[in-house]
Protein backbone atom coordinates (compact mmCIF):
# COMPACT_ATOMS: atom_id res chain seq x y z
CA UNK A 1 0.00 0.00 0.00
CA UNK A 2 2.86 2.53 1.18
CA UNK A 3 4.59 1.67 -2.65
CA UNK A 4 1.50 2.63 -4.19
CA UNK A 5 1.69 5.68 -2.44
CA UNK A 6 5.15 6.31 -3.17
CA UNK A 7 4.04 5.70 -7.21
CA UNK A 8 0.85 7.80 -6.84
CA UNK A 9 3.04 10.46 -5.76
CA UNK A 10 6.00 10.36 -8.60
CA UNK A 11 3.68 10.17 -11.52
CA UNK A 12 1.79 13.08 -10.00
CA UNK A 13 4.98 14.93 -10.00
CA UNK A 14 5.57 13.97 -13.50
CA UNK A 15 2.63 14.90 -14.75
CA UNK A 16 3.06 18.46 -12.76
CA UNK A 17 6.58 18.81 -14.29
CA UNK A 18 5.49 17.91 -18.01
CA UNK A 19 2.38 20.18 -17.82
CA UNK A 20 4.70 23.36 -16.51
CA UNK A 21 7.11 22.55 -19.79
CA UNK A 22 4.33 22.32 -21.63
CA UNK A 23 3.39 25.54 -20.91
CA UNK A 24 7.07 27.42 -21.07
CA UNK A 25 7.18 26.27 -24.36
CA UNK A 26 3.93 27.24 -25.32
CA UNK A 27 4.63 30.84 -24.51
CA UNK A 28 7.21 33.06 -26.42
CA UNK A 29 8.14 36.67 -25.99
CA UNK A 30 8.61 39.53 -28.36
CA UNK A 31 9.95 42.73 -27.59
CA UNK A 32 10.62 46.32 -28.10
CA UNK A 33 12.61 49.25 -26.64
CA UNK A 34 13.24 52.81 -27.04
CA UNK A 35 12.06 56.28 -25.55
CA UNK A 36 8.88 57.47 -24.80
CA UNK A 37 8.11 60.18 -27.36
CA UNK A 38 4.30 61.32 -26.02
CA UNK A 39 2.76 58.92 -28.32
CA UNK A 40 1.37 55.52 -27.50
CA UNK A 41 2.14 51.60 -28.87
CA UNK A 42 -0.53 49.64 -30.55
CA UNK A 43 -0.46 45.97 -31.31
CA UNK A 44 -1.76 43.65 -33.93
CA UNK A 45 -2.94 40.78 -31.91
CA UNK A 46 -4.08 37.45 -33.52
CA UNK A 47 -6.19 34.60 -32.74
CA UNK A 48 -4.25 31.90 -31.35
CA UNK A 49 -3.37 29.12 -33.60
CA UNK A 50 -6.17 26.71 -32.41
CA UNK A 51 -8.95 29.66 -32.44
CA UNK A 52 -9.90 29.96 -28.76
CA UNK A 53 -8.50 33.29 -27.46
CA UNK A 54 -5.96 35.94 -28.71
CA UNK A 55 -2.27 35.53 -29.10
CA UNK A 56 -0.69 37.97 -26.31
CA UNK A 57 -1.70 36.74 -22.91
CA UNK A 58 0.51 39.58 -20.88
CA UNK A 59 2.13 42.87 -21.42
CA UNK A 60 4.77 44.01 -18.93
CA UNK A 61 6.12 47.94 -19.06
CA UNK A 62 9.59 48.11 -18.07
CA UNK A 63 8.75 45.08 -15.74
CA UNK A 64 5.22 46.34 -14.46
CA UNK A 65 1.74 44.11 -16.26
CA UNK A 66 -0.34 46.53 -18.55
CA UNK A 67 -3.49 46.81 -16.57
CA UNK A 68 -5.94 47.57 -19.25
CA UNK A 69 -7.61 44.64 -21.38
CA UNK A 70 -5.56 42.79 -23.95
CA UNK A 71 -8.28 40.46 -25.61
CA UNK A 72 -8.77 42.12 -28.50
CA UNK A 73 -7.77 42.01 -32.34
CA UNK A 74 -6.06 45.56 -31.83
CA UNK A 75 -4.92 46.99 -28.64
CA UNK A 76 -3.56 50.11 -27.16
CA UNK A 77 -0.45 50.55 -24.53
CA UNK A 78 -1.15 53.53 -22.89
CA UNK A 79 1.57 54.91 -21.26
CA UNK A 80 0.54 57.46 -19.31
CA UNK A 81 -0.60 54.42 -16.94
CA UNK A 82 2.62 53.92 -16.00
CA UNK A 83 3.37 57.66 -15.03
CA UNK A 84 5.86 57.41 -17.85
CA UNK A 85 7.65 60.86 -18.78
CA UNK A 86 8.55 62.20 -22.39
CA UNK A 87 11.73 61.41 -23.26
CA UNK A 88 12.48 58.26 -20.58
CA UNK A 89 13.08 54.68 -21.90
CA UNK A 90 10.83 52.00 -21.91
CA UNK A 91 10.62 48.45 -22.34
CA UNK A 92 7.76 46.74 -24.02
CA UNK A 93 7.45 42.82 -23.53
CA UNK A 94 4.86 40.70 -25.35
CA UNK A 95 4.18 37.40 -23.83
CA UNK A 96 2.70 35.24 -26.31
CA UNK A 97 1.58 31.39 -27.36
CA UNK A 98 3.19 29.48 -29.55
CA UNK A 99 1.98 29.35 -33.09
CA UNK A 100 1.17 33.19 -33.55
CA UNK A 101 3.17 36.35 -33.90
CA UNK A 102 2.02 39.26 -32.41
CA UNK A 103 3.04 42.37 -34.00
CA UNK A 104 4.02 46.38 -32.75
CA UNK A 105 2.17 48.33 -35.62
CA UNK A 106 3.90 51.61 -35.23
CA UNK A 107 6.86 51.15 -33.68
CA UNK A 108 9.03 53.96 -34.89
CA UNK A 109 6.60 55.60 -31.99
CA UNK A 110 9.53 54.59 -29.91
CA UNK A 111 12.53 55.92 -32.23
CA UNK A 112 13.70 59.69 -30.67
CA UNK A 113 13.35 62.75 -32.74
CA UNK A 114 15.28 65.61 -33.98
CA UNK A 115 13.84 68.09 -32.26
CA UNK A 116 16.73 70.40 -30.91
CA UNK A 117 17.41 73.70 -30.88
CA UNK A 118 20.73 75.17 -31.36
CA UNK A 119 21.47 77.81 -28.51
CA UNK A 120 24.57 78.90 -29.55
CA UNK A 121 27.79 77.22 -32.02
CA UNK A 122 31.02 78.94 -32.24
CA UNK A 123 34.49 77.85 -33.87
CA UNK A 124 37.88 78.90 -32.90
CA UNK A 125 40.94 78.96 -35.35
CA UNK A 126 42.08 76.04 -34.60
CA UNK A 127 38.76 73.91 -35.44
CA UNK A 128 37.74 73.77 -32.20
CA UNK A 129 33.61 73.38 -32.28
CA UNK A 130 31.68 74.15 -29.67
CA UNK A 131 27.92 74.32 -29.11
CA UNK A 132 24.97 74.17 -26.59
CA UNK A 133 21.40 73.15 -27.24
CA UNK A 134 17.89 72.75 -25.79
CA UNK A 135 14.93 70.43 -26.48
CA UNK A 136 16.32 67.21 -27.28
CA UNK A 137 13.65 64.63 -27.70
CA UNK A 138 15.85 61.06 -27.19
CA UNK A 139 19.52 60.70 -27.85
CA UNK A 140 20.61 60.95 -31.35
CA UNK A 141 24.61 61.52 -32.82
CA UNK A 142 25.21 65.08 -33.85
CA UNK A 143 26.86 65.16 -37.28
CA UNK A 144 29.40 67.94 -37.49
CA UNK A 145 29.80 68.67 -40.87
CA UNK A 146 32.52 70.61 -43.05
CA UNK A 147 31.86 72.58 -46.22
CA UNK A 148 34.12 71.73 -49.07
CA UNK A 149 34.36 71.16 -52.48
CA UNK A 150 31.09 72.40 -52.79
CA UNK A 151 28.99 70.37 -50.33
CA UNK A 152 28.97 69.56 -47.14
CA UNK A 153 31.28 67.04 -45.81
CA UNK A 154 31.09 64.54 -42.58
CA UNK A 155 33.49 65.49 -40.41
CA UNK A 156 32.79 63.54 -37.14
CA UNK A 157 29.88 62.54 -34.92
CA UNK A 158 29.36 63.33 -31.37
CA UNK A 159 26.63 61.46 -29.07
CA UNK A 160 23.62 64.10 -28.09
CA UNK A 161 22.05 63.64 -24.29
CA UNK A 162 18.72 63.76 -25.41
CA UNK A 163 17.74 65.60 -22.63
CA UNK A 164 15.39 68.76 -22.40
CA UNK A 165 17.79 70.51 -20.35
CA UNK A 166 20.84 72.98 -21.40
CA UNK A 167 23.57 70.82 -23.08
CA UNK A 168 26.75 71.24 -24.02
CA UNK A 169 29.33 70.06 -26.51
CA UNK A 170 32.59 69.99 -28.34
CA UNK A 171 34.17 68.71 -31.42
CA UNK A 172 37.75 68.73 -33.05
CA UNK A 173 38.04 69.06 -36.60
CA UNK A 174 40.89 68.88 -39.13
CA UNK A 175 40.33 72.44 -40.50
CA UNK A 176 41.95 73.16 -44.54
CA UNK A 177 42.97 76.10 -45.47
CA UNK A 178 41.54 79.40 -45.86
CA UNK A 179 38.01 79.99 -44.75
CA UNK A 180 36.59 76.86 -42.95
CA UNK A 181 32.58 76.80 -43.05
CA UNK A 182 31.26 74.17 -40.05
CA UNK A 183 27.37 73.17 -39.00
CA UNK A 184 26.26 70.66 -36.41
CA UNK A 185 22.77 68.45 -37.62
CA UNK A 186 21.18 65.70 -37.15
CA UNK A 187 19.06 62.71 -38.60
CA UNK A 188 15.77 60.94 -36.94
CA UNK A 189 13.99 58.05 -38.27
CA UNK A 190 12.29 60.11 -40.61
CA UNK A 191 15.50 60.33 -42.81
CA UNK A 192 15.66 64.45 -42.95
CA UNK A 193 18.26 66.15 -41.89
CA UNK A 194 17.82 68.92 -39.60
CA UNK A 195 20.90 71.43 -39.12
CA UNK A 196 22.40 74.56 -37.23
CA UNK A 197 23.31 77.45 -38.67
CA UNK A 198 26.80 77.43 -40.23
CA UNK A 199 29.46 79.12 -38.29
CA UNK A 200 32.69 80.15 -40.11
CA UNK A 201 37.04 80.68 -39.10
CA UNK A 202 39.81 81.47 -40.97
CA UNK A 203 42.22 78.52 -40.69
CA UNK A 204 46.16 79.41 -39.96
CA UNK A 205 47.45 76.28 -41.65
CA UNK A 206 49.43 76.90 -44.95
CA UNK A 207 47.57 75.45 -48.62
CA UNK A 208 48.30 72.27 -49.63
CA UNK A 209 49.64 71.46 -52.88
CA UNK A 210 49.55 68.10 -54.79
CA UNK A 211 51.60 66.72 -57.02
CA UNK A 212 52.52 65.08 -59.70
CA UNK A 213 49.53 66.41 -62.37
CA UNK A 214 50.71 63.30 -64.54
CA UNK A 215 50.72 60.13 -61.89
CA UNK A 216 52.27 56.53 -62.56
CA UNK A 217 52.36 55.25 -59.04
CA UNK A 218 51.67 57.86 -55.98
CA UNK A 219 50.08 61.48 -55.60
CA UNK A 220 51.86 63.56 -52.50
CA UNK A 221 50.49 66.46 -50.42
CA UNK A 222 53.02 68.79 -49.22
CA UNK A 223 52.52 72.21 -47.29
CA UNK A 224 55.36 74.86 -47.23
CA UNK A 225 57.56 72.05 -48.74
CA UNK A 226 57.22 69.51 -46.27
CA UNK A 227 54.45 66.56 -46.69
CA UNK A 228 51.28 66.86 -44.73
CA UNK A 229 48.35 65.24 -43.95
CA UNK A 230 44.69 66.21 -45.72
CA UNK A 231 41.32 64.47 -46.25
CA UNK A 232 41.12 63.34 -49.78
CA UNK A 233 38.38 61.81 -52.15
CA UNK A 234 39.50 60.33 -55.85
CA UNK A 235 36.79 60.55 -58.59
CA UNK A 236 36.82 59.04 -62.04
CA UNK A 237 36.02 61.11 -65.01
CA UNK A 238 32.06 59.79 -64.58
CA UNK A 239 32.14 60.97 -61.42
CA UNK A 240 32.60 56.91 -59.22
CA UNK A 241 34.49 57.89 -56.18
CA UNK A 242 36.83 55.31 -56.00
CA UNK A 243 39.51 56.66 -52.94
CA UNK A 244 38.94 58.57 -49.70
CA UNK A 245 41.07 59.17 -47.07
CA UNK A 246 43.13 61.32 -44.51
CA UNK A 247 47.12 61.12 -45.41
CA UNK A 248 49.94 62.30 -47.34
CA UNK A 249 49.76 60.44 -50.11
CA UNK A 250 47.50 58.61 -52.42
CA UNK A 251 48.04 55.02 -53.97
CA UNK A 252 47.29 54.64 -57.72
CA UNK A 253 49.45 51.85 -58.83
CA UNK A 254 45.99 50.03 -59.56
CA UNK A 255 44.32 52.59 -61.42
CA UNK A 256 44.05 52.21 -65.21
CA UNK A 257 45.14 54.88 -67.21
CA UNK A 258 43.25 58.08 -67.84
CA UNK A 259 42.04 60.79 -66.02
CA UNK A 260 40.99 61.62 -62.71
CA UNK A 261 39.62 64.57 -60.48
CA UNK A 262 40.99 64.93 -56.57
CA UNK A 263 39.51 66.76 -53.96
CA UNK A 264 41.91 68.07 -51.36
CA UNK A 265 42.35 70.75 -49.11
CA UNK A 266 39.96 73.19 -50.17
CA UNK A 267 40.40 72.60 -53.65
CA UNK A 268 39.59 69.71 -56.45
CA UNK A 269 42.62 69.45 -59.36
CA UNK A 270 42.75 67.06 -62.52
CA UNK A 271 45.11 64.62 -62.83
CA UNK A 272 46.01 62.18 -65.54
CA UNK A 273 47.34 58.22 -64.64
CA UNK A 274 50.16 56.81 -67.10
CA UNK A 275 52.22 54.01 -66.74
CA UNK A 276 56.11 53.73 -66.06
Amino acid sequence: MKQINVNSKFFHFLFCLFTVSQFVAQNKQLSIEGSYQGRNLFVRNPPQSDGFGFCVSKVLVNGEILPASIQNSNFEIDFSLFEIKKGEKVFVVLSHSEGCEPEFINAEVLLPKSTFECVTISAENSGLINWQTNNENGSLDFIIEQFRWGRWVESGQVKGNGTNQLNKYTFQLSPHSGLNKVRISQIDNTGEKRSSKEVSFQSTISKVKMAPAKVTDFLYFKASGKSVKTKFEVYDAFGNLLKLGYNEKVDCQNLVNGVYFVNFDNTTEKIIKIDQ
